[in-house]
This record gives structure tokens, C-alpha cells and sequence, in this order.
């Protein structure tokens, strides 16, 4: 008889909040011949606007819930998958579902000698590959120990958790708007800056924050030429992105018109700003950014919405000689760089607080109601 393991799976909370986490008892998989099998001890939990029942698109609902979705978990037998919505598994461009993990190693695959660079009981992030399995189960396998990162000692495992998505998808933005704002700058010339605009709160937005500081201040060529706005889209946000150092903030109050939002913002950046990056993911939210925008800006988006958003807005974009451009995930490569940045202290992670996988239910119902401050993190096991 296999030996079994939980599965906690946490559906897309609307407006009711009933029956939104269940749990499950799933199978323990096999360790891959040249992969491992990771014990998950924390894992992030963090949501987007709610989406549409399908399993292919994402849609924005409800603007009472916040600006994330709670990652959705799955049954992964295709019986499951063709019949049950509640056990889908979705992609989001914060977190993949159940897949903002750190744990330790459990087992290594048969095929793999002591030369192979890990260890069991070695503490690891795992990067989030295409095959990555839907759900926070207490044990993931991956099929090749590439996608695995060494969690140094000096790093928290709780904070280790939230780098595998939400500081990632961070990164990868910040890299590409620093590449486009490199040369703008250029262009310009000397004692010219770049504004910028950054939108979202919780997680994604903070982590941008953080990083845009570190790369842009460490940049010979871009140190002191840019400028940095947050826009927030929820009360906690704001008082959060308030407290970093040398970043302008404005609050994007969704009970005030839509003209009042724009020229609110536009007085916080002095004008129009010449990047955004826009974690809101909605047509109104990239509407808006558009509007702060200038002649020949670019807006930079997530991919996972980009499908959705950018033939909404082709047109518009090339009537205001705009550009929009999607965000990927991130690489490996980028993922270690993280990794070492936040260890060594050079970027400092969010807020986050801490809670058994257990409470999943009252974390969501916090989560909706923005009740908990940065990020939150379950955890599964307890390891010190």
C-alpha cells in the first residue's frame, strides 16, 4: 500500500468565503530517478483578484477582494481535473498554486551519487517549472536537481519561502524595466532621471520596491536618476510601501473618480512617469497606468495576463505611442541571485507572519479581509 501525505487546497475566495480550503489525503509520489522529493515545510500564501471558473482564463471580479488571489490547489487525477472546478489547478503570476515553497530534502533519486551536490535534510527552494504539481502538499517531487536552490544558513526558511514567485516575478520586472530605463537615459543624456510607477501592494509590489532600489543604487550609470512611486491599492499597502526610504507614495482609493486617481497620481510623480509596472493585472488598473504614462512609455505587465490584456489595449497603446510589454516569471539564474541578495542581507524581504497550514481557512478570511500586514506563510512543519 502507498504511504499517503496531506494536500492542502485552497480554492478562490468570492465575496461569501465559504468552502474556499479543503484538504486532502494524496498519495506519496516516487522519488525521480535524477530528481528528489522535498518535505515542504512553509509555503506562501498570497491571492490576486478573483477569477472565472475556467480553467484557462483569468478574470477580474470583485474589487473587494484585494489585489491577489489565493493560490488554487489540485487534485491531480484526470478524472479531477475534467469534472471538479474546485480542484483545478491555475497559474498566477504572484504565486503558482502551492508552489511558493521551501523545505528540506527528503529523499535523492536512485541514479544520483554523493557527488551530486545535495544532501538529505539540506534546506532548498525550488524553482517553479512548468511541470511543477498543483497543491501544498507536504511532499513535492522535481525531476531534476537544477530547479532546486540551496537555502543559506543565514536565511529564514519562512522568508526562504516567499522568493520561489512573488520576489522572482519582482526581479524579472525590475531587470527589464532597469534595461529600458538604461537606455532612455542614454538617449536623454546627462542630469536627466527616470520616473517610475509602480503598482500593486502586498508581496509583489514590495518586493519590486526593494529590489528597484538595490539594482538601481548598485547601477554606476543609473545611481540617483530615478524616481520611484508607489501606487497602492489598499490601505495596508500604503502604510507599508510608506516606510521605505526615498519612495513617493499614492493610494489608489477605488471610491474616488477615475480622473481624480490619475491626477492624484500624476501630482505624486511630478508629471508623467516614463515606466510602470503594473502588478494589478486588470483592464482598469492598466487603463489608469496608461493614463500616467508618456509619449513613448512603456508599461510592463505580468505574461500570465498579458494573453488577456494586451489586445484589449493594441489600440489605445498606439494612439498614446505606448508600449506594453509582458513580464516572464524569471530564470534560475535570477532565482540564486535572489536568493544570495535577501541572505546577505543587500535587499530586505516584507513583512510576513507565520501560520499553521492548519489555519489555511482563518488566512484566507484574514487575507480578503487585509487584516494581515505583508505576507503570509503556512507552515507544515516545524524543522528547528
Amino acid at each position: 500500500m502507498n504511504k499517503l501525505c496531506r494536500q492542502v487546497s485552497i480554492e478562490s475566495p468570492g465575496p461569501t468565503m465559504k468552502d474556499c480550503v479543503f484538504s486532502f489525503i494524496v498519495p506519496v509520489p516516487d522519488t525521480p530517478p535524477k530528481g528528489a522529493r522535498i518535505k515542504i515545510v512553509c509555503a506562501g500564501a498570497c491571492y490576486r483578484r478573483h477569477r472565472s471558473p475556467s480553467i484557462s482564463s483569468i478574470s477580474s471580479v470583485s474589487s473587494e477582494l484585494s489585489d491577489y488571489n489565493v493560490p488554487i490547489a489540485a487534485q491531480t487525477t484526470p478524472s479531477a481535473q475534467q469534472t471538479s472546478p474546485a480542484h483545478q489547478g491555475i497559474r498566477d503570476g504572484a504565486i503558482f498554486p502551492g508552489f511558493e515553497v521551501a523545505g528540506v530534502i527528503e529523499t535523492l533519486g536512485s541514479e544520483l551519487g554523493p557527488d551530486c551536490g545535495f544532501t538529505v535534510g539540506q534546506r532548498v527552494v525550488i524553482y517553479p517549472f512548468d511541470e511543477a504539481p498543483n497543491g501544498y502538499a507536504e511532499l513535492i517531487c522535481v525531476p531534476d536537481l537544477k530547479y532546486l536552490i540551496p537555502i543559506p544558513d543565514s536565511l529564514p526558511i519562512s522568508v526562504a519561502a516567499m522568493l520561489p514567485t512573488g520576489a522572482l516575478l519582482a526581479m524579472s520586472a525590475v531587470l527589464q524595466a532597469h534595461e529600458i530605463a538604461s537606455e532612455l537615459l542614454k538617449e536623454r543624456g546627462n542630469d536627466t532621471i527616470c520616473k517610475m510607477l509602480i503598482v500593486g501592494t502586498g508581496g509583489l509590489a514590495l518586493w519590486a520596491v526593494r529590489i528597484a532600489q538595490y539594482h538601481f543604487h548598485n547601477s554606476d550609470y543609473s545611481r540617483g536618476r530615478f524616481d520611484i512611486t508607489v501606487a497602492s491599492l489598499k490601505d495596508e499597502g500604503f502604510m507599508l510601501a510608506k516606510e521605505i526610504e526615498n519612495v513617493k507614495v499614492v493610494q489608489w482609493n477605488e471610491d474616488l473618480y477615475e480622473k481624480q486617481l490619475i491626477e492624484r497620481t500624476k501630482d505624486a510623480c511630478n508629471g508623467l512617469v516614463d515606466i510602470v509596472i503594473d502588478f494589478g493585472t486588470t483592464s482598469r488598473s492598466l487603463h489608469r497606468s496608461m493614463q500616467c504614462l508618456t509619449k513613448g512609455g512603456v508599461v510592463l505587465i505580468n505574461d500570465e495576463v498579458a494573453e488577456k490584456l494586451l489586445p484589449k489595449f493594441a489600440r489605445l497603446a498606439e494612439e498614446r505611442e505606448q508600449k506594453i510589454e509582458a513580464v516572464a516569471n524569471g530564470s534560475i539564474e535570477q532565482l540564486h541571485e535572489v536568493v544570495k541578495l535577501v541572505a546577505s542581507g543587500e535587499i530586505k524581504p516584507p513583512p510576513h507572519s507565520i501560520f499553521p497550514c492548519e489555519q489555511a481557512s482563518e488566512v484566507v478570511r484574514k487575507l480578503c479581509a487585509s487584516e494581515i500586514p505583508g505576507r503570509a506563510i503556512l507552515r507544515f512543519h516545524d524543522i528547528d
